[in-house]
Formats: structure tokens, C-alpha cells, sequence
């Protein structure tokens, strides 16, 4: 068996051992959800516990965010959040540094994590899978939010248009992620090449390995996420006069921030209040996202819709099978 076959094995198996700590629900609406879960009011998240005792208070609140190349590097930028966090809601607040995604999704599942941001392809996983109740997303002062899919090349490429890839090494960062491997694979044909038929995808496993191979001359383009490489070069991990842009997007939603669907009501919404009440300015979480002012919020079933259709577009069920691909 693979390496893959094996993991998403070890997954399907981890998602089956979780799926025991809650009672499934046989008789409910639930659409894309898993059948942990019950949606009455057609909203495609997971309604909360009808029995108040299998709600949730803890005394230690697990925060994660997105899978980084450097999570430590992000615990400290999240630091002033989470202390926002915990004088709002009087709880403490710990910070788990997630490997994948797969692995923040499950530990949404089995219970070991209450909040968390998930990236924008893997968001409608960690809602049928997970339970996740998406609510906010960073934005500025004028409510606009987002990210751009960009391709990028060498400077001296002779990479002009998309058709150039054709018969090029091109990095994907991981099946999952919308930018890095959704979206191309549904937006290039249009464009004029077709993703695994005129060039043959690497998986380069995220979003700044992609870019880093760019640089490095081991890829000859990559499709990545704007946020991240703008990110990637105001910490000078590259420099922007040795890549150029091929073409990019539309904007997409950036990473979807949301609790455990089974939370207590009360403590939910000193959760939310934590997000919408959080002034960036002059922290290092503000200096980290430039262009971003404050959380705004947000809904599953509207901003995630162009994501939905992308996905439907290429195949993708939201299962432990489909998670583990990544």
C-alpha cells in the first residue's frame, strides 16, 4: 500500500474512532454534512446540540490557526489575539500549531479544538467533516476581503501567457487548497491548458514551498495564493524582481475563522465578540496582514459558495478520502 493510500487509511480510520464520541443523527436534514451532524435550517453548517448536556463549556480554549511553514513564528504574532481572546471571554487560551490540514480538521472533529482558522479549500471540509461553524474572515475598514489566485515564473521566464505552461514543471501546493490546486484545475482550461494533460502537477506541499521552488528555478511556475507570497516578501523570503505574474484572479475568500458547532450558545458569542471587538492596528497580527483592519463577519453558505461550485466542478466529496488527498 502508499504512503497515501496509507495515511488516508490511518484518517478514514481516525475519522471513524471520533465519529464515536458523538451520537449520530439518523433522522435530520444535513445536505453535504456528515452524519454526526443535523442541519434544520438549511444555513449548510451544523446546527448546535438540541441536548443542552452535550454542550460544551471548557475551562482551556485550543486555538489554531492554518498550517504555516513556520507555526512558531505564528503563535507569537497571534499572541495579542488570544490574550483579547481570554479577557473577553474569561477563559484561557492555548495555541496548537497544526501540521495540515487534515490534521486541524480532525481536531476539530474529535473535540481537541473549539476555534480555529481554516484556509479557504479546505473550509467546506472542516464544515461537513468537522462541524464548523464559519463566522469571520480578516477584511479592512471598507468590508473588502479576499485573495487573488496568482501564477507565478521566473523574471527572465519565456513564460508570457498560461498557454506557455504547457510541457512545464509547475508546482501545485496540495489537492485541498483552493488557489494552489482547485481553482487552476477548474479556472486554467479556459485559459488554455489543462492541469495533469498538458503539464504534469507537482505537489510542493504549500503555498510558500511553491513560490521558494519558483524562486530557486526548481519549478517553472507555481499558482499560489496572493496573501501568502505578499506576506512571504515583506519578510524578505524572496525578492519580488526575481518572479513575475503570469496572470491572476478574481478574489477568492481568505481563511475562514469558526467554532465547534456544539460550544455552549453564551460562550459562542463572547467568541464572537472577541473576533469583531479585536483592534489590529499597532499589533504584530496587523503588521503581519497588511491592508487588514479588523475581522468582518461572514457566512458559509454566501462567501463560500464560488468555492462550493469550484469544488463541485472538480469532483471534490467532502470525505475523510477526500480530506486525506491532500
Amino acid at each position: 500500500m502508499s504512503h497515501k493510500n496509507l495515511f488516508a487509511a490511518g484518517l478514514t480510520a481516525a475519522f471513524t474512532l471520533t465519529g464515536g464520541l458523538a451520537f449520530a443523527q439518523e433522522d435530520c436534514e444535513r445536505g453535504a454534512l456528515d452524519k454526526m451532524f443535523c442541519d434544520a435550517n438549511g444555513d449548510l453548517v451544523a446546527d448546535a446540540p438540541t441536548d443542552p448536556e452535550m454542550l460544551k463549556d471548557p475551562s482551556t480554549l485550543v486555538f489554531a490557526y492554518t498550517p504555516v511553514e513556520d507555526p512558531a513564528i505564528y503563535e507569537d504574532i497571534w499572541t495579542p489575539f488570544i490574550d483579547h481572546l481570554e479577557e473577553v471571554t474569561g477563559k484561557d487560551v492555548q495555541f496548537f500549531a497544526v501540521q495540515s490540514n487534515s490534521a486541524e480538521v480532525e481536531a476539530m472533529r474529535s473535540g481537541r479544538l473549539h476555534i480555529a482558522g481554516f484556509s479557504t479549500g479546505p473550509t467546506p471540509f472542516a464544515v461537513n467533516l468537522a462541524g464548523v461553524e464559519p463566522f469571520a474572515i480578516m477584511g479592512a475598514d471598507d468590508g473588502q476581503f479576499g485573495y487573488k489566485l496568482q501564477v507565478y515564473t521566473q523574471a527572465d521566464s519565456d513564460i508570457k501567457e498560461m498557454s506557455d505552461l504547457a510541457g512545464k514543471r509547475i508546482a501545485h501546493t496540495s489537492p485541498t487548497s483552493n488557489s494552489g490546486n482547485q481553482a487552476p484545475r477548474a479556472l486554467f482550461p479556459d485559459l488554455g491548458v489543462v492541469p495533469d494533460e498538458d503539464y504534469e502537477v507537482t505537489y510542493s506541499g504549500s503555498h510558500d514551498q511553491s513560490m521558494l521552488g519558483v524562486v530557486a528555478g526548481d519549478y517553472d511556475a507555481a499558482p499560489v495564493a496572493s496573501e501568502v507570497v505578499d506576506r512571504m516578501a515583506e519578510r524578505g523570503l524572496y525578492d519580488s524582481e526575481d518572479v513575475r505574474i503570469v496572470w491572476e484572479s478574481d478574489p477568492f475568500p481568505t481563511t475562514s475563522y469558526g467554532v465547534a458547532h456544539d460550544l455552549a450558545p453564551e460562550l459562542k458569542d463572547k467568541i464572537k465578540e472577541a473576533f469583531f471587538s479585536f483592534d489590529f492596528e499597532g499589533t504584530a497580527l496587523g503588521e503581519e496582514f497588511a491592508g487588514v483592519s479588523k475581522f468582518i463577519p461572514i457566512t458559509y453558505k454566501d462567501q463560500w459558495a464560488v468555492i462550493r461550485q469550484i469544488q463541485k466542478a472538480n469532483g471534490v466529496e467532502y470525505t475523510p478520502q477526500g480530506l486525506a488527498a491532500e
